[in-house]
């Protein structure tokens, strides 16, 4: 039987071996997937905010990049992972309510996506492969062991990452 594991809003899970990690309804969250294909280790967080200064309980760490990845990334060495080893992957960042923002004005979807990429930059870790922007939301199943990832976009087909 493989182990599904819920990531939630603002939440951040790791595991490994035929784990399956699964966050539904993305909309400018974004989900951040970092793999080990080595150690067979990965994890998953979904990303609220691009920066704890736009949130006023900035106690949750899996609500921002800056907190989330590193986080993520000690939970994933726990299980076996090597930094050295790890990429990612980014999935989410749509761009829900364009009519709601003004015309010029950056996407709370683009902001978190670009957040995650700087974080991970930082953090020398390679995004190898994105499901990012536009206005579909995605749900997201990470089956660990294997590195593989479904995403499924509303009223898509499958795509595999």
């Amino acid at each position: 039987m493989v182990d599904e594991i819920q990531v939630r809003v603002a939440d951040f899970q790791a595991a490994r071996g035929d784990a399956v990690l699964v966050t539904l309804s993305l909309g400018s969250c974004v989900a951040v997937l970092l793999h080990d294909p080595a150690a067979g280790v990965g994890g998953m967080a979904h990303l609220l905010l691009p920066s704890p200064s736009l949130s006023r309980a900035g106690d949750n760490p899996g609500r921002f990049p800056q907190a989330a990845v590193p986080a993520l990334l000690e939970r994933m060495r726990l299980l076996g992972a090597e930094p050295g080893r790890v990429v990612g992957r980014l999935v989410g960042g749509a761009s829900m309510f364009t009519g709601a923002v003004a015309s010029g004005t950056m996407h709370m979807g683009d902001r978190n996506v670009i957040a995650a990429r700087e974080v991970l930059n930082h953090h020398a870790i390679p995004v190898v492969a994105e499901a990012v922007g536009g206005t579909q939301g995605r749900s997201v199943w990470f089956h660990v062991g294997e590195g593989r990832i479904v995403v499924r976009r509303v009223m898509e087909l499958d795509q595999l990452l």
